[in-house]
Formats: C-alpha cells, structure tokens, sequence
C-alpha cells in the first residue's frame, strides 16, 4: 500500500470533475469530504451494495464512513491519515459508482 498524498484544492476540483462525468447521481463536497446518497427499493438490496461495497474497501483497505436506514445509504469518504481528501477517496468512489452500474437499485 503506497501511502497517501493530501490533495489541493485544484486537484479535488479536477478529480471531483472527472467522478461526476461518470455518473448520474453526482458526488459533492461536504466539509472536506466526498459525500453521495444512494437509494434503493428495500433494505435487502441496500445491505448488498453495502457488503459489495465492504468487500472492495477491505481490499483497498480505505474504508467509507456510512449510514444505513432501509432503503437508503449514505456514503461519506476522506483519508483520515493526511486529515482531507485524497486519491484513495476518487478511486474508492469511481470502484462504488461502478458497482451500481452493475447493480442498479
């Protein structure tokens, strides 16, 4: 595991953009992290994305903070070791968005 760069605002601007070019639902910036709100039709298919979702993180080992209520996941990311957003984030969240490309709610 390489270890991870604090990005600039410039490059949270450029990564943010080419994210959000990739999906339908955007992701946005939140207090210094990348949040983004997934609905689904039922808890059974929430908790999948969530469990497709853990099985990526544990391999990249960068982990999401996230809320669960029925239907409904929060996902908020940041790199707690550089205190801000990095690269870990954009990929981890490219690798998300990608997972509902496969299985849409």
């Amino acid at each position: 595991m390489t270890t991870a760069i604090r990005l600039d605002t410039q490059q949270i601007d450029t990564a943010l953009l080419q994210l959000n070019n990739s999906t339908d639902e955007p992701w946005a910036l939140q207090n210094g992290t990348l949040q983004k709100v997934f609905n689904f039709a039922d808890f059974v298919t929430a908790f999948g994305f969530m469990t497709s979702v853990a099985l990526l993180a544990e391999r990249a080992n960068h982990h999401p903070e996230w809320f669960n209520v029925y239907g409904r996941v929060e996902i908020t990311l940041t790199t707690h070791d550089v205190a801000g957003l990095s690269q870990r984030d954009f990929d981890l969240a490219h690798a998300i968005d990608a997972i509902t490309l496969v299985n849409p709610s």
